[in-house]
């Protein structure tokens, strides 16, 4: 059973899950929190096209694009501060976001940075 994603590196790869373990494997060492954070805005421009797209309802694509930009580069970030100090795997996985200023948000992803072995 394959859980989470699984991220080629050089030195292998990195198993990504938002579960406290892996089946099939065994935590050898804990390295601990890891993390990527962006902080994002959209443009003049693209706060006007979101504002005309909110008085027709439904999904706001040029936020929705925004926010998946965000996440996939602090997600990206993480895993290379994973891949920094050593670890094969990232366990308990998190997004948070918060809003920093009107217009200004930071996105962080987290997780705990083990290296696992097969059991």
């Amino acid at each position: 059973m394959t859980y989470g994603r699984t991220e080629s590196t050089r030195g292998g790869e990195i198993v990504v899950t938002t579960t406290n373990d892996l089946e099939g494997f065994k935590v050898v060492r804990h390295l601990g929190v890891v993390r990527g954070l962006t902080v994002r805005s959209r443009s003049v421009l693209g706060n006007l096209g979101a504002s005309l797209q909110t008085i027709l309802g439904g999904n706001i694509t040029l936020y929705s694009e925004l926010a998946e930009k965000a996440r996939g580069e602090a997600y990206e970030l993480m895993v290379q501060h994973a891949r920094e100090i050593g670890a094969n795997a990232v366990l308990a996985m998190r997004y948070d976001a918060n809003e920093i200023t009107d217009g200004v948000t930071e996105v962080l992803a987290y997780g705990t940075a083990v290296v696992v072995e097969p059991r």
